[in-house]
């Protein structure tokens, strides 16, 4: 599903939109590129690969 970075972080409550937004400015170094469309200046995510990343990026506890 897409969203707007608005929506997504409303439906994400452990994001502010602060923090989101530093992810989405830092996505080439990060790797969360593949869940943003941009068309103009409005972004869009989607929603499945953006968990995807999420998921990929969690520590194995020791």
């Amino acid at each position: 599903m897409k969203m707007t970075v608005q929506q997504y972080v409303d439906s994400h409550p452990y994001y502010s939109m602060a923090a989101f937004r530093w992810i989405l400015f830092n996505r080439t170094a990060n790797g969360i590129n593949k869940a943003v469309i941009k068309i103009g200046k409005k972004i869009l995510i989607d929603s499945e690969a953006a968990e995807d990343w999420e998921n990929s990026q969690r520590e194995v506890a020791a």
